[in-house]
C-alpha cells in the first residue's frame, strides 16, 4: 500500500435517503455487481486510503475499509463532508457519491496538478458547468472541518454555499469537457429509469 501523501484519501458518500430511485443507492448493482464496488477498485488505482461514509455501518462488517456515519445527522451530505475529513489522514480528500460510476483517473490527476500549482492552497477544488456547482468528483482540504461543523451546529445544510464561503478553486467546463466530452463522469444515477439508460449504455459498449 502506498503512503498517505497530501491526496493520498478517497471518501464514498453512501449515504442519503435515495427516494427516487426506490431503494438506498448504496445497494445499486450493475450485471451482479454493486456499483459502490466498482467505485472503489477504480479508485484503488490512485488512492491509498478508502473511507466509506455510510448510514447502515452493519452492512460493510467485512469491509478491508474504513467505515463510518455521520456524527452530526440529518444535515445531508455535508454531514458526510464532515466525518470524512474527520477521519481523513491526508490534506485534501477526494469526494464522490456512491450512485456516480464513472471514475476518470486522468482528471483526478489534473485536480491534483491545478491545486499543486495555487501559491496558497485552496479549501476546495470542485467543477463548474455554466452557474452550476459539481460539488462531488471533488476535492476538499482537511482544514474545512471545523468551519463545516460551526455550519452545522447553525443549521446550515449547503454544500455550494460553504464552497462560496471559502476559497474554492473552481474548474471551468471547458477545460473539464476535455476529459469528459460529454459529462458522464458527473452521472449520478438517481431513479429507475437513469439505472436502466446506464445499464443499456454500458452494454452497448461491449
Amino acid at each position: 500500500m502506498r503512503k498517505i501523501d497530501n491526496f493520498g484519501t478517497a471518501i464514498i458518500l453512501a449515504g442519503g435517503k435515495s427516494s427516487r430511485m426506490g431503494f438506498d443507492k448504496q445497494f445499486l448493482k450493475i450485471k451482479e455487481k454493486r456499483v459502490i464496488d466498482v467505485v472503489i477498485d477504480k479508485l484503488k488505482e490512485e488512492f491509498s486510503e478508502i473511507i466509506i461514509v455510510t448510514n447502515k455501518p452493519e452492512e460493510y462488517k467485512d469491509s478491508k475499509h474504513i467505515v463510518v456515519s455521520d456524527i452530526i445527522k440529518g444535515q445531508g451530505p455535508l454531514s458526510g463532508l464532515h466525518v470524512g475529513l474527520k477521519h481523513s489522514k491526508s490534506k485534501y480528500a477526494y469526494f464522490i457519491a456512491c450512485d456516480m460510476p464513472n471514475i476518470n483517473i486522468e482528471y483526478i490527476k489534473y485536480m491534483k496538478q491545478r491545486i499543486e500549482k495555487e501559491k496558497y492552497g485552496p479549501m476546495a477544488c470542485v467543477t463548474t458547468c455554466t452557474k452550476f456547482i459539481e460539488a462531488f468528483n471533488a476535492f476538499y482540504s482537511k482544514d474545512l472541518y471545523e468551519k463545516i461543523e460551526d455550519r452545522l451546529n447553525d443549521d446550515k445544510k449547503s454544500v455550494n454555499s460553504l464552497l462560496k464561503s471559502v476559497d474554492t478553486l473552481f474548474i471551468e467546463e471547458e477545460k473539464t469537457r476535455e476529459f469528459s466530452p460529454n459529462w458522464d463522469m458527473f452521472i449520478n444515477l438517481n431513479t429507475q429509469k437513469e439505472l436502466k439508460k446506464y445499464t443499456k449504455n454500458d452494454l452497448d459498449k461491449k
